[in-house]
């Protein structure tokens, strides 16, 4: 169920008001299915490197592979961040809905730590 409510905001030199209405994050299953992969390989790839601790690999090997967890957890988020943009945003833009985009550069922040 959509809900639609009117908030204001005051900005620096100007306030405005103007609808919201919930994003409800809808994706295709192509989509899902891509950062469902993604994630599935990353955490498979991660516990492969955990027993590698667990056998006492080298420290070095250690740190190649999760480099390489890294790397993949990074592109998954690249994959979602694009996916969010193409839909999410694009809705948000089209709505005026300005939260949702101080939500993304909120989300953005905290991921590129």
């Amino acid at each position: 169920m959509e809900s639609n409510h009117v908030h204001s905001h005051v900005h620096d030199m100007h306030s405005h008001t103007h609808g919201h209405s919930d994003h409800k994050h809808i994706h295709s299953p192509e989509e899902k299915r891509a950062v469902i992969n993604r994630l599935s390989k990353a955490i498979g790839h991660l516990e492969a490197v955990k027993r590698m601790v667990e056998k006492d690999a080298d420290c070095s090997e250690v740190l190649v592979q999760l480099a390489a967890v890294r790397a993949a957890i990074n592109n998954t988020g690249k994959v979602v961040l694009k996916n969010h943009m193409n839909h999410c945003i694009v809705e948000a833009v089209e709505e005026n809905d300005m939260e949702a985009i101080e939500k993304l550069n909120q989300a953005i922040d905290k991921f590129m730590k």
